[in-house]
């Protein structure tokens, strides 16, 4: 019975997060703001790697926790590029507007 429950828990956990990365991914598409998108991007990221782990969790799999990490890794990255890419852009526009 306990393990009925608890299955049921992650499931319920799992559709949460679910609904949350859809919020996320609105909010990244109709971000006013880059910085909006790039934090959009990084929730759904770290939602990603709870999901994984909730996965690893309810298949009682623990491999999964070594596939979040990696994911944890990666996500960490790309959000580390895309930040330098967006400071480089707008570094480059406010020296445009400065010399006209």
């Amino acid at each position: 019975m306990y393990s009925t429950i608890l299955g049921y828990v992650y499931l319920g956990l799992l559709v949460v997060l679910a609904v949350f990365v859809f919020f996320c991914l609105v909010r990244a598409a109709l971000g006013p703001t880059v910085a909006d998108r790039i934090v959009a991007v990084n929730m759904m990221g770290t939602m990603v790697i709870v999901a994984i782990a909730v996965l690893s969790l309810m298949l009682h799999q623990g491999f999964l926790l070594d596939v979040s990490l990696i994911y944890a890794m990666i996500s960490f990255l790309a959000v580390i590029v895309i930040t330098r890419i967006y400071i480089r852009e707008y570094e480059i526009k406010k020296s445009g507007e400065v010399e006209e």
